[in-house]
């Protein structure tokens, strides 16, 4: 049984992820706050134009997937510029710390990080998309998982990772792959069919799907949400185990 000794240290040990690696650089260098809203908002503005307003519902759902999977996938870059510049996973290695708290701090810090840009994006929810609690509830859920699936990938990575800038690369290149290039923002019956099929290789275009038909109400079948939530599930599932058991945290 956890004592109130030990949930206070993990507390703590969560709450120090949190001021380090986002707190901290958002109060010393408020520019970076800019960069996390322009960067989902400026998706957003392209699809609302091209679609003349008619999208943007999607596009608003796309912007919270996109900020909460890139949110995860930025967490490679961190931990490994702290593991690699500091020695700060060496550190947590050799302490009390477990992984597991330094993993959920580090990954709380990410969205408090982006918190800018979630609030903003809350606000043009707000004002455009009408819809019942248990469609918001759905859509909270499908942003978790992401979450989620991205944290797991990034962290996976990070502990491979043996450079700064390799750990860049990674990120803007997995953040390109799974939240730009599917069809996150807009709906899939917009990409022509033999191209279809590769979008389907991202988890990001389950969720989307699952996102926009709680919101929009799309004509989906009920097998076909099924199936859309089996895999993201399973794809988190297994991105999870993998990060478990095959990520470097300690070095042999």
């Amino acid at each position: 049984m956890i004592s109130v000794k030990d949930m206070r240290r993990v507390f703590n040990q969560v709450s120090a992820g949190i001021l380090v690696n986002a707190v901290y650089e958002m109060r010393n260098y408020p520019i970076v706050l800019l960069n996390t809203v322009l960067s989902p908002l400026s998706f957003l503005i392209l699809i609302v134009f091209v679609s003349r307003g008619a999208l943007i519902q999607d596009a608003i759902v796309g912007g919270f997937i996109m900020s909460m999977f890139s949110n995860g996938i930025a967490l490679q870059a961190d931990l490994s510029h702290l593991k690699n510049d500091f020695k700060l996973q060496d550190m947590i290695v050799s302490s009390p710390a477990s992984a597991a708290s330094y993993v959920t701090g580090m990954a709380l810090s990410e969205v408090v990080y982006s918190s800018p840009a979630l609030f903003v994006l809350a606000l043009l929810a707000l004002f455009f998309i009408h819809t019942s609690i248990l469609s918001i509830i759905v859509l909270l859920a499908v942003l978790l998982t992401v979450f989620l699936t991205s944290v797991a990938l990034g962290f996976t990575l990070a502990t491979f990772s043996s450079d700064i800038v390799q750990s860049f690369a990674f990120s803007r290149l997995i953040s390109t792959l799974f939240s730009t290039l599917p069809p996150v923002y807009y709906p899939i019956t917009f990409i022509p069919l033999p191209y279809r099929y590769l979008a389907y290789l991202s988890p990001t275009t389950y969720a989307a799907q699952i996102a926009q038909n709680a919101i929009n109400g799309y004509a989906t079948s009920i097998p076909d949400m099924a199936f859309d939530w089996a895999i993201l599930l399973v794809v988190t599932l297994l991105l999870i185990i993998v990060a478990w058991k095959k990520a470097r945290w300690r070095e042999d």
